[in-house]
Order: structure tokens, then C-alpha cells, then sequence
């Protein structure tokens, strides 16, 4: 199997008919063995029974289904793991994507990248509380993690099964799949794709869905760059802190050389030994986490690296 495109549906009934037959365009014009597999996340309206009926017809449609509603990135999850193609193809229900742009990031992963992600450089949403929100959120996102996307919210984007096989979802950090493929070495590309205004159905994302990318973002850097050295990460800001509360403490000092300023009464004291105790803290919560980390890897068989290849070992 060449290619998997994989489709979370979530109460799209309008949508999931016009939608497969545009896939089914796009994989015949990519002249590749392909499938389409539709994971129902727990939708309340006609949208499996619809799908039923595509697939009766379709022999290359398959169907998952959810017993409730458990998320975008378990839906996707799903599908990339019961996914035999080489290559995995993320697409929204909305049709807000364009499946015509699916055979564009075949093209480019052909140039030698493990990753394309789709860029809706001209979004068709509304710009107060979905583009801004998006920009900034991306903006942040590539300063955080060094991973410099346009636009990490599109979920047209394509991945080469062993890239993506080695990437474990939880919560709704779909968002930061790149962020988890490059860390086991893949090849990042971006090219613009359509986007296209939602002609049926109702959005199921709002102004909230920012403040949960943000807070996703610090799981996603404390994974990504901290996951086997936490205590770099905890014992850096412990240590920030620790210094941060002695630096009070000697402007309690200079305040009482030079002012007279009784130190009981200075609130600089109260700062400096808050902040000091919880650099401490933040440094034993490191060591705590460096055990979990080391447990996790070490019961659990995780590897700590991933091959690229191997010459001339037996297999």
C-alpha cells in the first residue's frame, strides 16, 4: 500500500459524501495504491450511517468507530495506527481542505522529506477569533520548539509511516506532531495549500481552543527537549529561582546599610526566602522526575535514540 489518508469525522453528515468523492479524485490522480480510512469520533448525527454506504461501495473506504467522542488527535491516532500505507495523509471533514492538494504534498515528500505540512496562507475563517488567535499561537510555537511552521493548526499534512509509527498522541497535541518527528530525525518541509470557506456544518473550534495550544506547548517543549534531562529543565528554573531570591536578599541588606530599613519590615526579605525555597523545590522536583524518566525508559524498553539505518549487520 502506497498511501493511507486518514479522516477524523465529528457530526459532519453534510460533508462526507462530497468529501470522499474529492479523495477518491485525488488518490486516482496520484496514481498509487491507496486507502481512505474514516475514524467516527462518537458523532451524534448521520455521519457513520453515511459513511456505511460510502464504504459498501467503495472497497478501498474503511470505516473506524468511536463509542463516544474522544478527541482529534485519538481519532487520528487511530487512524495512523491501522494505517498500511508507506505514506499518511491527515485531512480534515470540513472540507475546508482541499483534497486536490494531497497529490502536491506527494510531490514534495518525493524531494526527500519525512514530514510536508499544509499552510492555509489565505484561510477562510473569521479573522478576530480564529486567524489572530492562530497567528500568534504559531509565532510562539516555532519560537519555542524551533520547528518554523506557518501554521501548525492545518491538518492537511503527510508523513512517512515510519516517522509517524514512532510518535505517540495523548490529549490534543495533534497539533504538534512535527515538533514530536523531528526529534527522531525527520525531514520538515511546508507548502501552501487551499483553503476553503466551510459550506455545511458547524465549526467545532473557538477562541478557547488558543489557551489549550498554549498549554499544550509546554508539554510538547518539555517532551521534546527535556525528556531523558529533566532536571535540566526543572534545575534550571530552581536555579533562577534560588538566585532570583538571593538577589533580595542582598537588596534587603543595602537597604538596611544605606536606609536604616529594619529587614523584618522590608517585603524584599519575604521575596527572597519565597523564592528561595521554591528554587529548592524546582530543583527536587527534577531529581524526582529524573527517577520517573528513568523508570519509564528502563521498565518500559523505551528507547532513548531512533536508527536511521544500519549497513552490514545481520538482520
Amino acid at each position: 500500500m502506497d498511501l493511507s489518508i486518514v479522516v477524523p469525522v465529528f457530526n459532519e453528515e453534510d460533508n462526507v459524501r462530497p468529501l470522499h468523492e474529492e479523495i477518491v479524485a485525488a488518490a486516482e490522480k496520484s496514481r498509487k495504491s491507496y486507502e481512505i480510512i474514516f475514524v467516527d469520533d462518537g458523532s451524534q448525527d448521520a455521519s457513520f450511517e453515511r459513511l456505511k454506504l460510502l464504504a459498501a461501495g467503495n472497497s478501498r473506504t474503511r470505516l473506524i468507530r468511536f463509542r463516544r467522542n474522544f478527541g482529534q488527535t485519538a481519532a487520528l491516532a487511530c487512524g495512523a495506527e491501522s494505517a498500511r500505507g508507506d505514506i499518511v495523509v491527515f485531512i480534515d471533514a470540513d472540507r475546508q481542505n482541499n483534497p486536490a492538494d494531497i497529490p502536491l504534498l506527494l510531490e514534495k515528500m518525493n524531494e526527500g522529506y519525512d514530514v510536508v505540512s499544509g499552510w492555509r496562507h489565505d484561510r477562510q475563517d473569521a479573522a478576530l477569533t480564529r486567524i489572530l488567535p492562530s497567528l500568534i499561537a504559531n509565532r510562539i510555537i516555532s519560537w519555542v520548539t524551533g520547528v518554523h511552521l506557518h501554521d501548525y493548526g492545518c491538518t492537511l499534512k503527510a508523513y512517512r509511516r515510519d516517522i509517524i509509527k514512532d510518535v505517540k498522541l495523548y490529549g490534543e497535541m495533534h497539533r504538534f506532531i512535527p515538533v514530536y518527528a523531528r526529534n527522531v530525525g525527520a525531514r520538515i518541509a511546508e507548502i501552501k495549500v487551499t483553503h476553503r470557506p466551510r459550506v455545511a456544518g458547524t465549526t467545532k473550534y473557538g477562541l478557547t481552543r488558543t489557551f489549550k495550544v498554549i498549554l499544550d506547548l509546554f508539554t510538547a517543549k518539555l517532551l521534546s527537549s527535556y525528556l531523558t534531562r529533566p532536571i535540566h529543565f526543572f534545575g534550571g528554573l530552581g536555579f533562577a529561582l534560588c538566585g532570583a531570591g538571593i538577589l533580595s536578599a542582598v537588596e534587603t541588606l543595602i537597604e538596611k546599610q544605606l536606609f536604616g530599613h529594619y529587614v523584618h519590615s522590608n517585603p524584599f526579605i519575604l521575596l527572597a526566602i519565597f523564592l528561595f525555597q521554591l528554587g529548592v523545590l524546582f530543583i527536587l522536583m527534577g531529581l524526582i522526575a529524573e527517577l520517573i524518566m528513568r523508570t519509564y525508559h528502563e521498565a518500559g524498553n523505551k528507547p532513548v535514540y531512533f536508527i536511521a539505518e544500519k549497513v552490514n549487520f545481520p538482520s
